[in-house]
């Protein structure tokens, strides 16, 4: 991007209005105000932008705490050169102006614009996704939060059942199966349980297609005495335990719906009839441990990373990469905590997948783990071998073969 901006530009967004500050090469305050989050309120923004910079936006540079989003979208397409930052940065930069630490829209937008321009290179360039990585985002953080609300109310129907039905657990403690939510409803209470057939029971377990386990093992650990608790409080509990089941059912179904969803924009991206920078979710596939989610998780949250072929970027953002703090003679090496939460979790997935189906992550974690390190640094290990091997894949356009490792040497006799 060109470095030799004649105006810069301090966004401070908001969900209604945005607080924006242009200063001019010197540094000077050339406007300060407020813009609206509607579409004629952006439209304002890049108008007077453009009217500012004779109609060149490449001349103006603009700086926003978030790297998407309407604001970030709108002025790259007119062509204006974004940059993010991240918040903590911000309040960094903050404290060169402010002491006290007083904070207000307008003196934050004054900042980023300043520090914008004094410190561009701390800044990151933003541009514009590819739509199918902008639909891949959406769905797979649309997935963490139907799973995040499936856990959520999976655990208070456990929490019911164990007040006054705890013998239903036993055959499903993880609550989560269409034919245990079945047979719930058939006996909602201890009492229904003992009024099954098994020929009920066993017809249930077949339309499920439930053959580990046969209609008389249900009926024994349901027929068994119950809890001696007030009047009506297994009725009450009951009562709730029946509004849950038809909740549980949606979210296993919008679940379901969604991964259907992902799997079919990753084989859109995947299509050969793309460019080639496209298909780079072949060669994420490719890897050991990479499957639907972790694919997803990687392209929605480091798909710029990815496509620039930034191995340290990739390292930093997923929290693989240690923070060193030195002073004197004392010298610590620790996690690094600042990072993308999505992006370590599907990490750790990766590695720890990929240590059970990949020989040489196998052999590399028990490695670590003799030095003496923990289940977490071995598999942050793990991974950045991994990311190391990725980043090579992508800039040769290869998939992943593992007789290209060294081989493995062979224990002394």
């Amino acid at each position: 991007m060109n470095m030799d901006y004649r105006f810069y530009v301090g966004i401070d967004w908001a969900s209604e209005e945005h607080a924006v500050c242009i200063l001019n090469e010197k540094r000077e305050v050339l406007e300060q105000k407020k813009f609206e989050h509607t579409g004629s309120g952006l439209a304002q923004l890049t108008d007077r932008l453009l009217e500012l910079s004779g109609g060149e936006p490449a001349l103006v540079a603009a700086g926003i705490e978030t790297p998407r989003g309407a604001v970030v979208e709108t002025l790259v397409e007119r062509g204006f050169h974004v940059y993010s930052l991240n918040p903590k940065q911000m309040d960094r930069f903050r404290d060169r102006h402010t002491v006290p630490g007083a904070k207000d829209d307008s003196r934050d937008a004054y900042v980023i614009a300043d520090s914008l321009a004094t410190d561009l290179h701390l800044y990151h360039a933003v541009r514009l996704d590819d739509p199918l990585i902008i639909r891949i985002r959406e769905l797979s953080r649309s997935e963490e939060d139907v799973k995040r609300n499936q856990i959520r109310t999976e655990n208070q129907l456990r929490d019911l059942l164990n007040r006054y039905y705890p013998q239903m657990l036993k055959l499903c403690p993880a609550v989560n199966e269409a034919w245990f939510w079945d047979l719930i409803e058939k006996a909602p209470l201890p009492g229904a349980a003992a009024k099954l057939s098994k020929a009920k029971v066993q017809k249930l377990l077949s339309d499920n297609r439930i053959r580990r386990i046969d209609s008389q093992l249900v009926l024994d650990s349901l027929r068994v005495p119950k809890l001696k608790l007030a009047p009506g409080a297994a009725e009450a509990a009951s009562e709730h335990v029946l509004l849950l089941l038809p909740l549980l059912r949606l979210l296993q179904r919008q679940a379901k719906e969604i991964g259907h969803r992902i799997e079919a924009v990753l084989e859109e991206l995947g299509a050969e009839d793309r460019a080639d920078e496209h298909r780079d979710v072949n060669i994420l596939l490719s890897l050991p441990g990479v499957g639907r989610s972790v694919a997803a998780t990687m392209l929605a949250e480091a798909s710029q990373a990815i496509a620039e072929r930034d191995y340290a970027a990739l390292r930093s953002y997923a929290g693989i990469a240690p923070i060193t703090r030195q002073s004197g003679k004392k010298k610590v090496v620790a996690m690094r905590q600042g990072c993308n939460g999505r992006l370590r979790n599907a990490f750790y997935h990766w590695s720890r997948v990929s240590t059970q189906h990949d020989a040489h992550s196998k052999q590399h974690y028990a490695a670590l783990r003799a030095k003496g390190h923990s289940h977490g640094r071995a598999l942050r290990g793990i991974t950045d071998r991994l990311l190391a091997v990725l980043v090579s894949m992508l800039k040769t356009g290869t998939l992943y073969d593992p007789a290209r490792h060294a081989p493995a040497a062979q224990p002394a006799a």
